[in-house]
């Protein structure tokens, strides 16, 4: 989900922004051989944007590669209609001679192949605020509503036009990490671009079902027992719920299938803050548990949280992983919660 700012930039953001645009257009056009790359765990807008930027790459002559860890495969169900030929599952051996471009990863440390740091060049291009900047060359537009509508730009500066399968990636792209043209960071260009997009040939109605309305069942019997565990805390502006290991065994469900729960738990009303916690499977031991963040508005930066442990995203949507109890992170939240709404917060949390 994107939740970047849409507030115009400074004048020295937009210099800026045209300096780096031209520094990854430069090392696009200049380049022999890529590998691309995104965070773990990749969702429509890190998916999109991958095999957009290999249409822009083939188009330009390049030799192209995408990596996408073996433990993040298979894809959730709802992307696996995407087509992702020459995926490879462990860095080539001669990286240093190649340049990898991160795509939709606000910080290296969220790709595990250590390996892919030492190409000859660093690509990052992403939306995220929080962008650590790690690239050799980093072109990073908080403004822009997902990654891919970032690619899109720069396949205008290239002038490459989107093949009717490049434009169904870049679709499944912006609406995915827009919520359907919703969340705040909606802006003239993410429709300027749909409208771009389905004259390359989009089917929407078809893409929409193939996103939204073909819900395994497993993962309606999922959202069930989320929603049966939804606790409210701090007079409702805390609504958290949490599945178990146990849960996912119980409805034969995938770790993948808690997408979109979390937003469910935003609806609320009073809510300032949604959370899902989410243990990992029993067979690791001492359960990993995940933790997604949503905000209702700015008045909360929940990337500021998650970056207390370890995690980060954007200023409304957020997670981190954890070895806290949920009691543990409920205290955080709400302690958390209270340092960003002093004025709002009931009373402190110990």
């Amino acid at each position: 989900m994107s939740a970047a700012s849409t507030e115009p930039l400074a004048p020295d953001g937009e210099a800026r922004l045209t300096r780096t645009r031209a520094a990854a257009c430069e090392v696009l056009a200049s380049g022999a051989s890529f590998v691309l790359a995104t965070h773990e765990n990749p969702d429509g807008d890190a998916l999109g944007s991958m095999i957009a930027m290999r249409g822009l790459l083939r188009a330009l002559g390049k030799q192209v590669v995408l990596f996408i860890s073996r433990s993040d495969l298979p894809l959730p169900h709802e992307y696996r209609f995407l087509r992702l030929e020459d995926v490879i599952e462990t860095p080539p051996q001669d990286i240093a001679h190649r340049t990898v471009v991160f795509l939709d990863c606000g910080n290296i440390d969220r790709n595990p192949a250590a390996m892919l740091r030492e190409a000859a060049v660093l690509l990052n291009i992403d939306h995220h605020h929080d962008n650590t900047r790690f690239g050799s060359v980093n072109h990073v537009v908080p403004t822009a509503s997902c990654t891919a509508e970032i690619i899109w730009d720069l396949m205008n500066a290239l002038e490459v036009r989107p093949t009717p399968r490049v434009a169904e990636a870049l679709y499944v792209a912006l609406v995915t990490d827009t919520g359907r043209f919703m969340y705040e960071t909606t802006g003239p260009t993410a429709h300027y671009m749909a409208a771009d997009l389905i004259q390359a040939g989009v089917d929407v109605q078809g893409l929409y079902r193939k996103l939204f309305e073909e819900v395994p069942l497993a993962k309606l019997k999922l959202l069930g027992l989320a929603l049966n565990s939804v606790a409210t805390y701090d007079e409702g502006q805390l609504t958290l719920a949490s599945l178990s290991a146990d849960d996912f065994v119980a409805v034969e469900a995938e770790e993948a299938h808690c997408e979109g729960i979390v937003d469910h738990l935003r609806s609320v009303r009073g809510t300032k803050v949604a959370a899902l916690i989410r243990e990992g499977p029993a067979s690791q031991g001492t359960a990993r548990r995940k933790v997604s963040l949503r905000a209702t508005d700015d008045d909360v930066d929940v990337s500021a949280i998650a970056r207390t442990q370890g995690g980060g995203g954007h200023r409304r949507a957020a997670g981190f992983p954890t070895e806290l109890e949920r009691e543990e992170i409920v205290t955080l939240l709400r302690r958390e919660l209270a340092r960003q709404l002093p004025d709002r917060a009931p009373a402190p949390v110990a």
